[in-house]
């Protein structure tokens, strides 16, 4: 067991500007996307050329951080918007929902293909990998700001935080999410597979992940369990994504939709 020792929050003071951990690990997340999604180019994809790389993920990034944001003020802080609207915006104060992160950059990914003409789901396997870049250096922001900590615990890898020792589930978070969950898209997507086959690989990978990491993972102070003790609102809300994900492998096997992806993000064929 160690102590946590109480981050400062702030990485610089700049006079009234303040970098804070939490905003630079977003900025490690989209660098790191934006530097392997280079790595993806290939004529005949979705993503072709350098500067559709960098149009994408600008595109992304705003999807993840208005969707984060807009996602946990109303997923999680609802009473929020109505005593304080301006809270929105304050991000530098934490609060971000993956889930919610998840629908803007699926709005931000359907933006994307209208404009450039190619395939959403194409597309969407495209990214699929660079998403756990992302999820881990966020994780690392929850665990320096001491936010999300877990359950209480006696297992040696315990954490101590004011006196008790907890789990460490943004740190599991950050192993899981980030950095196995990337391996494991990398690795199968580096040979040709279905058309939607990544996408739904990612969305049940990380389903299964958060919906066990929340079993050993605090509630929210203000919703609690939902139900039986146990159930969590992140569980009700990661569950689609498992089932969604079963299904769109299932689909993608079963009757190949749009060709096959190829390992560096191309496809062949598709609508």
């Amino acid at each position: 067991m160690f102590t946590y020792p109480g981050f400062d929050p702030i990485v610089i003071q700049l006079g009234p500007l303040g970098i804070r951990w939490y905003g630079l690990m977003y900025l490690v997340g989209i660098v790191g996307g934006w530097w392997f999604a280079r790595k993806r180019i290939n004529p005949n994809g979705p993503v072709k050329t350098l500067a559709q790389v960098d149009d994408l993920i600008f595109y992304l990034a705003l999807g993840v951080i208005l969707g984060g944001r807009l996602g946990y003020m109303l997923f999680y802080d609802t009473a929020q918007i109505i005593d304080d609207p301006l809270r929105i915006v304050m991000i530098w104060k934490g609060g971000m929902s993956f889930h919610g992160g998840l629908l803007g950059v699926t709005v931000a990914m359907a933006l994307y293909a209208r404009k450039s003409g190619c395939s959403l789901l194409a597309l969407a396997d495209f990214v699929a990998p660079l998403v756990p870049i992302g999820l881990g250096a966020g994780r690392i922001g929850n665990f320096i700001n001491g936010e999300l900590w877990g359950k209480a615990t006696d297992l040696p890898w315990a954490v101590i935080v004011n006196g008790q020792p907890r789990h460490a589930s943004q740190l599991y978070e950050a192993f899981l999410e980030g950095l196995v969950l990337f391996t494991i898209l990398w690795v199968y997507s580096a040979r040709p597979r279905p058309t939607m086959a990544v996408t739904g690989l990612f969305l049940l990978c990380y389903g299964l992940f958060r919906f066990l990491i929340e079993f050993v993972r605090l509630p929210d102070a203000d919703i609690g369990y939902l139900a039986l003790g146990w159930v969590t609102l992140g569980q009700v809300l990661t569950l689609p994504m498992i089932l969604g994900g079963m299904g769109m492998m299932f689909l993608a096997y079963r009757r190949p939709i749009g060709g096959v992806s190829q390992p560096d993000g191309a496809s062949q064929g598709g609508p």
